[in-house]
């Protein structure tokens, strides 16, 4: 009996033992049956990788494509007062030893005044930290400059010029008009060869402007036979400076007709010998340069095929699109255009190159792929899309009758009510008659708790068949796996807002937004609620089995195992915080995830904001 007792006991906990694994391993696989890849991940993850490691730091990406250093020493260079005295700890004799020994290495003939010691003080003075930024920017700008005058021997000093004329910012433009790191307006771009159109802007061009300033320098130096009237002529033109000498009486030295000249060329050579001297003599005044981290020989050009975005690229190798507008700055509108008979170039790093040569198909089938699946406007999609079909369960369109109060508290606003209970705001709105998002504090809402699924029009939009089957596919499944959902995102008008103003921040058109919202002119309210996006985009329902893809050229794109990015947790902005850097804190997440996660569409965050990472 004792016998028949244990073996009845083993053999039931043998049977609840096989039971538990087997319900486990379902349950596993039906955890994983519900990781959604997007097209970009299951790219990226097939992407042979680079050993070399990704030599981007996300703050000085941003110090290099700011403006803020230009528009300071723009201003400085108009408003200083070279008559005024600066009190500066700067010996008057300490600094005529070191204009002589810089003198005596330069063709340029350096001679200390007093306009000159006043200029380098007020530098000293307010700009100490501008240079140290400049200094790290030198370090990627100045071995261009430098291989370019060499050949047409031209003095290397030529180089400080930059630091005059733009801060060393490629995307610098002032008030005339005058754009890149030389400062070349459009007829003289035009005048030097220099590519102008709606795609490409070769004033910025790093490589190109400085051939073509090269080329000046060169030119003006065999008509006035002086590197300082050369340099005078690159700033107000060879015209002012020939009046300025019949003016002096025949005079042909700087500081003899300097008081002839504009009053912007008058600071323009004492403001070029001061960063000069800077430059020189940083270390005994105390300026420490900052490291670069990117130099152009860690750089190298890759031809590019098909028109691709700076988008596409940075999600692909994930690296910052600020890091390709640096190294790319020719590109106005971020876009790397494809010309008949013509070859474009796109500068990466050259861990980077080595990424996008090794994958290059995978990548152009990527780029072909968003092509085939651009976003279209809603109207469009309706009337292209065909009709949805009955669905067979007819019990589940049953709408509960269910509803719950919630009285609006301190704080509240529609966007947080609707979260809290996982609905959305034009639900509440029609469920409460609201024509506008405000909400009075302590009035009451009415809110439907089970809610069919097609009244969900973000958070479960309706799905409509977007892609053909073909029939050679093998598919398992009950339902279509390929469908297209319509999102929106809405934007109140604020004070100062227009049409234009809000097409700029959310990159779409005054057209597009008129046709979204119906308007027949320009004109908005305050406290408007717009449409300003309505996409069309493709969503993979979960399947028991493999599909073979539509293209077949990237059928092994769709296969990669679960991971953890189905945890998640909060992370909140800090300053001096980017895409970039807060990805390096999560291993295994990158840019793309963070935005995707998010619904960032660039790169701009700030401090104090909350991101969802989930993983």
């Amino acid at each position: 009996m004792i016998v028949k007792k244990i073996s009845l006991a083993v053999t039931t906990l043998f049977s609840i033992t096989m039971f538990a694994q087997q319900s486990s391993a379902e349950l596993s696989k039906e955890i994983k049956s519900e990781v959604k890849l997007s097209y970009l991940d299951s790219i990226k993850s097939t992407f042979k990788k680079d050993d070399l490691a990704t030599k981007v730091d996300s703050l000085w990406m941003n110090e290099l494509v700011s403006l803020d250093i230009y528009d300071d020493l723009t201003k400085d260079i108009q408003t200083i007062n070279k008559d005024v005295t600066v009190d500066e700890e700067l010996p008057t004799e300490l600094l005529k030893e070191r204009l002589a020994a810089m003198n005596a290495k330069s063709p340029f003939e350096i001679e200390y005044n007093q306009g000159l010691e006043n200029v380098i003080k007020s530098f000293l003075k307010n700009r100490r930290k501008s240079f140290s930024r400049l200094m790290a920017l030198s370090e990627y700008y100045f071995p261009i400059f430098e291989e370019t005058f060499a050949k047409e021997k031209v003095p290397l000093e030529i180089k400080y010029l930059a630091v005059v004329e733009s801060a060393l910012n490629p995307k610098a433009v002032s008030k005339m008009g005058a754009t890149g790191l030389w400062q070349f307006m459009y007829g003289t771009g035009k005048q030097y060869a220099l590519k102008i159109d709606s795609y490409i802007d070769e004033r910025s061009d790093p490589l190109k402007a400085t051939a073509a300033c090269s080329d000046y320098m060169a030119k003006m130096f065999n008509i006035f036979n002086d590197w300082e009237l050369v340099l005078a002529s690159y700033n107000s033109g060879p015209g002012n400076v020939t009046k300025a000498i019949r003016r002096s009486g025949g005079k042909t030295g700087y500081w003899d007709i300097r008081n002839y000249l504009p009053k912007e060329t008058q600071g323009y050579v004492p403001a070029f010998y001061a960063t000069m001297y800077l430059f020189e003599y940083h270390k005994e005044h105390g300026i420490n340069p900052e490291r670069a981290v990117v130099k152009n020989f860690e750089t190298d050009t890759v031809a590019i095929k098909n028109e691709m975005s700076f988008k596409q690229i940075a999600d692909l190798l994930d690296m910052p699109q600020s890091q390709l507008q640096l190294l790319n700055p020719s590109y106005k509108l971020n876009v790397v255009p494809a010309y008949h008979g013509e070859q474009n170039f796109l500068r990466l790093p050259k861990d980077k190159i080595a990424a996008f040569v090794s994958n290059e198909d995978k990548i152009y089938a990527y780029v072909k792929h968003e092509a085939d699946f651009k976003t279209i406007p809603t109207r469009l999609a309706a009337k292209i899309a065909p009709k949805g079909r009955p669905l067979k369960d007819t019990k589940s369109l049953e709408v509960s009758k269910d509803i719950e109060f919630y009285k609006v508290k301190k704080g509240d606003n529609l966007g947080s009510i609707a979260d809290k209970y996982n609905v959305n705001i034009s639900d509440l709105k029609k469920w409460n008659n609201l024509k506008s998002n405000a909400v009075a504090l302590g009035k009451t809402l009415k809110i439907k708790s089970d809610i069919d699924s097609s009244a969900k029009a973000v958070k479960e939009p309706k799905t409509l068949p977007a892609v053909e089957k073909n029939t050679g596919e093998a598919i398992a499944s009950a339902e279509d796996n390929d469908k297209v959902s319509i999102q929106t995102v809405e934007y109140v008008v604020a004070a100062g807002d227009n049409l234009g103003s809000i097409a700029k921040k959310f990159g779409t058109t005054i057209a597009d937004l008129k046709e979204l919202n119906d308007l027949t002119s320009n004109n908005i309210g305050l406290g408007k609620t717009l449409v300003v996006s309505k996409m069309v985009t493709e969503i993979q329902e979960p399947v028991s089995t493999a599909i073979a893809s539509v293209n077949p050229a990237v059928d092994s794109f769709k296969k990669k195992s679960a991971s953890a990015k189905s945890l998640g947790e909060d992370y909140y902005v800090k300053k001096g915080d980017s895409l970039y850097s807060i990805s390096k804190k999560y291993p295994g997440v990158t840019i793309s995830d963070i935005k995707k996660w998010n619904g960032i569409k660039d790169e701009d965050i700030k401090p104090g904001m909350k991101l969802k990472i989930n993983g």
